[in-house]
């Protein structure tokens, strides 16, 4: 088995890394494979609404000149996706939020490709804004129909300098709660491959407000 996780702070190994080295360390420890994938230093495009990854149906989006699509893969291969972003305003770092918005949605039109991953946020603040970025990276898990690990506690954890985040000991314990409840779900879902069968995936329902 195996969790991708991605780091979306500018900082290579900024608080948000540290975040995700508590929770990957907890799935190593019980044999799953991990892999961090730094996003928040490239550079991202947003989402142009072409519609050629609806289109086309290859699981590409149509704006090559990045990894993207190569992150899509990625996901697809793994049988957990952890996603990890610093607080910008309240928010999603942009360079991630463009990441974000590009794979899920080729994800989404192109036959699900995520759907029943497990799946789980974690986010690093200095102070305030934590827990409104958490459940904005929620809503790509959710929209997914992804099966989301828990912890303890809201996964947010505080620091300011890279690694002030380890002194925070609530924090460190909530990503250490998630690490295992992540692969204890990991595992029930491998187990249960083949014994509990899987609801079939429904035709996506779309009514408009304005008619």
């Amino acid at each position: 088995m195996k969790m991708v996780a991605f780091n979306g702070s500018p900082n290579r190994e900024g608080n948000t890394y540290h975040a995700i080295k508590l929770v990957a360390a907890e799935l190593e420890k019980e044999g799953i494979e991990t892999e961090i994938i730094h996003v928040g230093n490239k550079t991202i495009r947003g989402c142009i609404a072409c519609m050629q990854c609806a289109k086309n149906q290859d699981e590409q989006c149509a704006l090559k000149d990045d990894e993207v699509n190569e992150w899509v893969q990625k996901m697809k291969g793994a049988d957990a996706i952890l996603l990890g972003s610093p607080v910008h305003y309240s928010g999603i770092g942009g360079t991630m939020k463009s990441f974000l918005d590009r794979a899920f949605f080729v994800g989404g039109v192109n036959g699900s490709l995520f759907r029943h991953k497990v799946g789980a946020c974690v986010v690093a603040v200095r102070r305030s804004g934590g827990v409104t970025t958490f459940d904005q990276l929620n809503h790509f898990i959710n929209y997914s129909e992804m099966l989301v690990a828990t912890s303890n506690y809201w996964n947010v954890i505080h620091g300011r300098v890279p690694g002030e985040a380890l002194k925070d000991e609530e924090g460190v314990q909530i990503m250490s709660v998630l690490g295992k409840n992540m692969a204890w779900l990991m595992k029930l879902v491998q187990h249960g491959k083949g014994a509990v069968p899987a609801p079939e995936k429904e035709a996506k329902v779309m009514t408009n407000f304005v008619r």
